[in-house]
């Protein structure tokens, strides 16, 4: 027998439903219930940039193991989004190339490309289309890179940029020129890896080569032991972090073996030349060139220059970047000008000194590391902001009480604790500003004040946490927030 009160609530059901026709039911009992329905905020299908089979197959998975349907519909939104939205795969002349742009911008970075395409290397072995679409960002890189080795973003085709009139080389193809050295890591990072997971080495061509000696090259020149190098770099700006003081030189740096990086990756200028955290990520990749030289291309004396280098900043940063912070001890500098002079602070983009075991850099057990994450995830950070929103790390780049999701993205990517662990992937869950998306930055107070509704890069590195997280065995912490 029925009770009135289940006749009345399937009842009710059916008449819904039938009201709005072929709506789902679930839909309809979450329309009666005041639950949100979370429907996807993907493209359709036709209008989706590159589709993977591969890539649809861990979707599915992980949606069916995520009990959060709120963090299985981000989940959802934000892996794919990078394929879905930002790329162009093409097949020429014979080879493939793949032009990433990082989102609202309309431009591709050097380093949001080989981040972007990051989380989908595993996924080669069994899509095909997607290892071409990945060999073809190498490609494009390598292109890039022999274009303007000191350029930081660059255009689609000869498009005059906004910055055309920077003074700096502009030419062609260049949409940004601010020299970065984690600009000439990460397509290393993204080759290598490439080449450890599929065995492809076809990419390692007489071009790449080329590009690769630019890389040590470049790296040399900017050690400054003999001179300040060819990069100059000023823009006519209310901004002073976007550009360079002493005539486009940047401020003084005393040459003792690290490698001056005129930005960060957030694109603003460094305070003290040698940015520690590329440094350190440049040590990393020099020990990949080394061994692709070695093994691939078997060219001995490269991969010696390259080892030496890597050897020489290493000993470098130990010496003239590592000092004494007074509540936390022996930590890492942001950054240092050999002068003896050095800077406590983290900023939100990778790499940052946050990020260093993500990127392999640094041991996550590492005590200089491990007092270092103390420093920057507190008030000893001047870009450390906590609100009723959320905490996190910003940076100069939006400034003030803007928190970072891509800082809680790298605390819970280099975190052992599942307790911090599971705080941070609340945040982000909770400060979407209910878009599905995350965001470049947020008010710490305000979640739905952020900036940048399309940021490819921030949207494939939760994914990327998320299904890290799960190939953890770690389904119980996400469904347990």
């Amino acid at each position: 027998m029925v009770s009135r009160r289940d006749f009345l609530k399937k009842g009710g059901l059916a008449m819904v439903a039938a009201a709005v026709g072929s709506t789902p039911l679930k839909a309809v009992a979450q329309a009666m219930s005041g639950e949100k329905e979370f429907v996807s905020n993907r493209p359709l299908p036709a209008n989706r940039r590159f589709m993977s089979k591969a890539v649809e197959e861990v979707i599915e998975s992980v949606k069916k193991r995520l009990k959060d349907q709120k963090l299985a519909w981000m989940f959802e939104n934000c892996f794919p989004n990078t394929l879905d939205t930002t790329v162009d795969f093409q097949m020429k002349n014979g080879r493939p190339d793949t032009f990433v742009i990082t989102g609202d911008i309309n431009a591709m970075w050097l380093r949001d490309s080989g981040a972007q395409v990051w989380p989908y290397l595993p996924l080669c072995r069994k899509d095909e289309q997607l290892r071409l679409l990945i060999a073809g960002v190498i490609n494009r890189q390598t292109q890039c890179i022999l274009l303007d080795r000191y350029a930081n973003a660059f255009t689609h085709g000869a498009e005059s940029s906004e910055w055309k009139s920077d003074r700096t080389e502009m030419k062609p193809y260049i949409h940004e020129r601010k020299w970065e050295v984690d600009s000439l890591c990460y397509p290393v990072r993204l080759a290598y890896n490439y080449w450890k997971t599929t065995g492809d080495t076809s990419v390692f061509d007489k071009e790449w080569q080329r590009a690769a000696r630019l890389i040590y090259q470049t790296f040399t020149e900017q050690q400054r032991k003999k001179d300040k190098g060819p990069y100059r770099f000023q823009r006519r700006t209310e901004r002073k972090s976007d550009t360079l003081t002493c005539d486009g030189w940047g401020q003084p740096v005393k040459p003792v073996g690290m490698i001056v990086s005129c930005f960060r990756p957030s694109d603003d200028s460094t305070d003290l030349g040698f940015l520690v955290p590329s440094n350190l990520f440049a040590v990393k990749s020099l020990r990949q060139l080394a061994e692709i030289w070695d093994k691939v291309v078997g060219d001995r004396e490269a991969a010696g220059q390259c080892r030496a280098l890597a050897d020489e900043v290493e000993q470098a940063v130990r010496k003239y970047a590592v000092g004494r912070h007074p509540e936390h001890g022996e930590v890492y500098a942001f950054e240092a000008d050999g002068f003896g002079n050095t800077l406590f602070m983290d900023d939100a983009n990778v790499p940052s000194l946050l990020a260093l075991p993500y990127l392999e850099c640094v041991a996550d057990n590492d005590e200089i590391y491990k007092n270092t994450r103390r420093m920057v995830w507190s008030d000893s950070n001047p870009y450390f902001f906590k609100g009723s929103a959320g905490e996190g790390i910003g940076g100069p780049h939006i400034g003030y009480d803007m928190v970072w999701p891509m800082s809680l993205i790298m605390k819970a990517m280099t975190s052992k604790d599942d307790a911090e662990i599971r705080n941070c992937v609340r945040m982000l869950r909770d400060t979407d500003g209910d878009t599905g998306f995350m965001h470049e930055s947020f008010h710490k107070d305000n979640a739905s004040k952020f900036t940048r509704r399309w940021f490819a890069w921030a949207n494939t590195l939760f994914g990327e946490l998320v299904l890290k997280l799960v190939n953890e065995g770690k389904v119980g912490l996400l469904n347990s927030l």
